[in-house]
């Protein structure tokens, strides 16, 4: 339990949604599957003067927001995640009739906020589309003889929005080439090798990527213009630092 004694610090009431579920240090009723840590010690909600509230799970923003504005007293829930070594935000506990003047607020301009979010949906599909047209473009100004579509393709798997990959990351949208350079190098480690397939095989990633280097440095090659762009073992390199 020692992600339990240690939550993260924030600024307001926290809740803890213990991996398991442990008894209240104070009045030893339980097992709780909320617990409010005081000095160290697991707190069961009625004890922490919490009872009262309810729980509002994680999912509609506009809905947690008004709730919390609606509450005199509310806390936010946290789950420890042991995959990821952190903890992360599971909902909050907010006073019922909060929750039900927030629920009101937000039935009555449902309808705005729909026309509002569709409108927002559209605008950075518009903004992405750009984004990706100027990521493919870069990639065939350092590899001209990357097919149009395949430079396409790569762009847009680079570029997906929340996906954490290159293009999203700060060198990426301001396409710099060791981030383009990175996304063609994964492009062509995983379609034009058979890297994957080794690594399905037990072959260690390094030793994996060693052992296609060369394929990946001759499609790269074919791809290059002759004089433009860097030496491709450069290209190669600079990849395998980035990624």
């Amino acid at each position: 339990m020692a992600p339990l004694a240690h939550p993260p610090p924030r600024t307001g009431l926290l809740v803890i949604q213990p991996l398991r579920r442990r008894h209240c240090g104070e009045c030893r009723g339980g097992p709780s599957p909320l617990l409010v840590l005081e000095e160290g010690a697991p707190r069961c909600l009625d004890c922490a003067d919490l009872g009262h509230l309810v729980f509002l799970p994680s999912g509609d923003t506009a809905l947690t927001r008004r709730s919390r504005e609606e509450s005199a007293l509310s806390a936010v829930v946290v789950r420890f995640n042991r995959r990821k070594g952190r903890y992360e935000r599971q909902g909050v506990l907010v006073e019922e009739a909060g929750l039900a003047r927030a629920e009101a607020r937000c039935l009555a301009d449902a309808e705005a906020r729909r026309r509002r979010r569709v409108r927002d949906a559209a605008r950075r599909a518009a903004q992405d589309l750009r984004f990706t047209d100027a990521f493919a473009a870069e990639i065939r100004r350092l590899f001209p003889g990357c097919p149009a579509g395949r430079a396409r393709s790569i762009a847009e798997h680079a570029s997906v929005r929340g996906s954490g990959r290159v293009g999203r990351s700060a060198a990426g949208r301001a396409l710099s080439e060791r981030a383009v350079i990175s996304a063609v190098v994964a492009s062509v480690r995983h379609v034009d090798t058979p890297y994957d397939q080794l690594l399905m095989n037990g072959v260690a990633r390094q030793e994996a990527r060693r052992r296609i280097a060369g394929v990946v440095e001759a499609v790269l090659a074919g791809w290059r213009a002759s004089g433009v762009g860097v030496e491709v073992g450069v290209e190669v390199g600079a990849a395998e630092a980035a990624g």
